[in-house]
């Protein structure tokens, strides 16, 4: 099966930094990032540009590493069928459908979704959310996805296989481009796995710092046999506030 075309798009400090300090999540914010900067109109140019079916984060955008997510009821049925894909077709078939809001969450901690993206306004409207689980992801969560018609994929065993998801986002959903505006250890995972097309990143006038402070591509050492992703510079957007967008096209992995 062909995989989609993977586009990134990330806004980080000079150092690389897409947080100011560990413990704060990436879609909350916080006054002294936004201090930097405001983001420039580069995500809205290449939604544009490279029209996605479906956009892509990870659970770590949305919950703290090391929370407890609330308890579900436990769940008391057929295990197998619950761990097959869950495509509802009042979901998938609805009308006016126009994208996926897909967000990997293997270990089940996300709670109270956002289902349907008409909740952020006209652009939105039409896009639903989508999860990517895995064989381990807990038998509850998955239940409680189903109870809530939130539509699923089950790729992997022990973790989500990025390469069989988007697979599978290609061959059951027909997606063809995936927009991925994720943090830094799932761009990491993604870049590791040699899914990615193409990199986008604005940087803001700043420097942060921090050891555990998330970062861009946030993957595992190089082995002693692995070489570092080769980028292709397709462009360089200077603004007049100092903010530098950079586009890339990966080469080689």
């Amino acid at each position: 099966m062909s995989v989609p075309k993977v586009v990134t798009f990330a806004v980080a400090s000079v150092d690389g930094r897409m947080a100011v300090s560990p413990d704060v999540l990436l879609l909350w914010g916080d006054a002294r990032w936004q201090a930097l900067g405001e983001a420039s109109e580069a995500l809205e140019w290449l939604k544009r540009t490279h029209q996605p079916q479906a956009t892509l984060e990870g659970s770590g955008s949305f919950v703290r590493e090391g929370g407890e997510p609330a308890p579900l009821p436990p769940f008391e049925g057929d295990r197998e069928a619950l761990h097959q894909d869950f495509l509802p077709e009042a979901v998938t078939q609805r009308p006016g459908h126009r994208g996926w809001f897909v967000v990997v969450d293997g270990r089940g901690r996300g709670r109270e979704w956002i289902k349907d993206g008409a909740v952020f306004g006209q652009a939105w409207e039409g896009w639903h959310l989508l999860i990517l689980a895995a064989q381990q992801t807990p038998d509850e969560y998955l239940d409680y996805l189903r109870r809530e018609t939130i539509p699923y994929l089950v790729a992997g065993e022990n973790r989500v296989d990025l390469r069989l998801a988007l697979e599978k986002l290609g061959a059951k959903l027909g997606v063809t481009t995936v927009l991925s505006t994720a943090g830094g250890k799932l761009s990491g995972a993604l870049l590791r796995a040699g899914l990615i097309d193409e990199i986008n990143v604005e940087f803001l006038p700043g420097i942060i710092g921090g050891l555990d402070t998330p970062s861009l591509f946030d993957s595992p050492t190089l082995g002693p046999d692995e070489r570092p992703a080769h980028l292709d510079l397709i462009s360089a957007h200077v603004q007049l506030d100092g903010q530098v967008w950079l586009r890339y096209r990966v080469v080689s992995q």
